[in-house]
């Protein structure tokens, strides 16, 4: 990865070398404009004005101002040239365009309120139901010095910039596990990613479609002869290895489309567009290994059983009618170990590389170990099957299908799940920006279609915290949804 920059880190700050300023839109190069991913523009193509795809980050931060938060903006932040870009709009397609007037002041507001916890809630509420300007790169820093407790930095960023794990990447390199850094380089610039793909994908299907030069490239044994048989029998096997991938492929699409959709419930109310996040106290990471441990799950089962008893009571729906309730989560499941070694994002880099796989949530259970197993068993199955890929390339699809086709398209994905649960797994050790220490982070993920519940999960320097964002549509008080998952946490066996 080539730096936009040369950053020399120090205690306070540094040195740094700016990209060149950019040209005006009327002479844009290749270079300088290009268009987006799929993945990355169906974010842009599935927003709607009540339910906007940003993801929101905030930071509890020992002591940071804003004169260090600024230098820290401009030094660091600003070694990737894509923050200084925007999505624009060029029927049929987006396009990456950099913003002339780029400032990065315009997108930092300080606030001298003194917060109090109660307070604090509500102001990220209200941040997180504030639309980003559509005529500047759409990502803004809040930071509140003088709230109770420490410093509060939040961040809003559109989906279309990255996902969660891009984000971590980006705080992990430049967040360091202590106030003293090292000289580094770092940073990404801004460079057309379509072509790349698209290279890609010819050179896999050149691959899958060669009958093999010679027997090793085909079934990598020794020992065969070049007859015109062998050769021929190599392209038999590989033919049926395309019809059996292509059969799977199938099935798994099949599969995905006849699940069933969610039942009607209190949380598949038409949204309001007003939105109310919480998040909790943490909690030690070690309780959730310990449950882990002793019921033989993972720390994500646990997680997913506890949104389960949260959820089972918000249903607006009980007795028979509850045994027979069909709800889904909506899991992201990182992909980036799946794609070919030559689409791999580097360290970094941003963009979204995530599918979804919808989880049955077994809200009919009547203890907190059933739903625990039953939830396992479900996770266990979707571990094993093509769904996330097969749901990031429905996702993608979005940009390039006719505009009347595009809500269907997005009924049939969230159609299948009430709730958004996001599990991203945070540094074991506690990180530095601009100097201060980090004491807590939580995030918020957005809910595409009409899902207006999200809940999110953060560990980070041996604590576990949850957050949820949900529309008054679905739930007046997100306070109480999170103390009914920490009553099912405190329901299992454990150390």
């Amino acid at each position: 990865m080539e730096p936009t920059g040369l950053v020399w880190h120090n205690a306070e700050f540094g040195f740094y070398l700016p990209p060149p300023l950019f040209q005006g839109r009327s002479g844009l190069s290749h270079e300088q404009s290009h268009l987006l991913l799929p993945a990355d523009s169906a974010w842009l193509a599935l927003e709607r004005p009540e339910n906007p795809m940003t993801i929101t980050v905030m930071l509890r931060v020992d002591g940071l101002t804003a004169p260090r938060f600024r230098e820290f903006l401009r030094v660091y932040w600003m070694a990737w040239e894509r923050f200084r870009y925007m999505p624009v709009k060029r029927s049929p397609a987006w396009w990456w365009e950099p913003d002339p007037m780029f400032d990065f002041r315009h997108h930092l507001d300080v606030v001298v309120d003194r917060f109090t916890p109660e307070s604090l809630q509500e102001w990220v509420s209200v941040r997180l139901n504030q639309p980003l300007p559509m005529y500047r790169p759409r990502w803004k820093f809040w930071l509140a010095p003088n709230a109770e407790g420490g410093a509060v930095l939040l961040l809003r960023i559109h989906h279309c910039y990255a996902d969660g794990l891009s984000l971590l990447g980006i705080f992990d390199r430049l967040c360091p596990p202590s106030p003293q850094q090292h000289p580094a380089i770092y940073g990404a610039p801004e460079t057309a990613e379509l072509s790349r793909w698209t290279a890609a994908a010819k050179v896999w299907l050149g691959q899958l479609m060669a009958s093999g030069d010679s027997p090793e490239e085909v079934h990598g044994g020794a020992g065969a002869d070049e007859s015109g048989g062998n050769q021929w029998q190599d392209a038999g096997r590989l033919v049926e290895r395309v019809a059996q991938n292509s059969l799977k492929l199938v099935h798994e699409f099949s599969e995905f489309l006849v699940e069933p959709e969610d039942s009607d419930t209190d949380l598949r109310r038409p949204l309001l567009g007003r939105r109310h996040c919480r998040w909790s106290e943490p909690v030690p990471l070690e309780r959730f290994r310990s449950i882990a441990r002793i019921t033989n799950v993972t720390i994500n089962d646990v997680l997913l059983s506890c949104v389960a008893a949260a959820v089972r009571t918000r249903l607006g729906i009980e007795g028979e009618d509850l045994d027979e309730a069909v709800l889904h989560a909506a899991v992201p499941v990182d992909i980036r170990s799946r794609l070919p070694e030559e689409l791999k994002p580097t360290p970094g880099a941003l963009g979204n590389y995530f599918g979804t796989v919808f989880v049955p949530l077994p809200v009919d259970g009547e203890s907190p170990l059933e739903r625990l197993y039953r939830i396992k068993h479900e996770t266990r199955r979707l571990k094993k099957s093509w769904q996330p890929g097969i749901a990031w390339g429905l996702a993608a699809s979005a940009t390039v299908v006719p505009e009347p086709w595009r809500e269907p398209l997005a009924e049939v994905f969230y159609r299948k799940a009430s709730a958004v649960v996001s599990n991203v797994p945070g540094t074991p050790e506690a990180r530095y920006i601009a100097g201060c220490r980090i004491a807590e982070q939580m995030f918020w993920v957005p809910q595409a279609g009409d899902i207006g519940l999200g809940i999110s999960i953060v560990s980070y320097a041996g604590q576990v915290q949850f957050g949820v964002v949900a529309d008054e549509a679905v739930m007046a008080d997100p306070e109480e949804f999170l103390n009914d998952c920490l009553q099912e946490l405190a329901q299992f066996p454990g150390d």
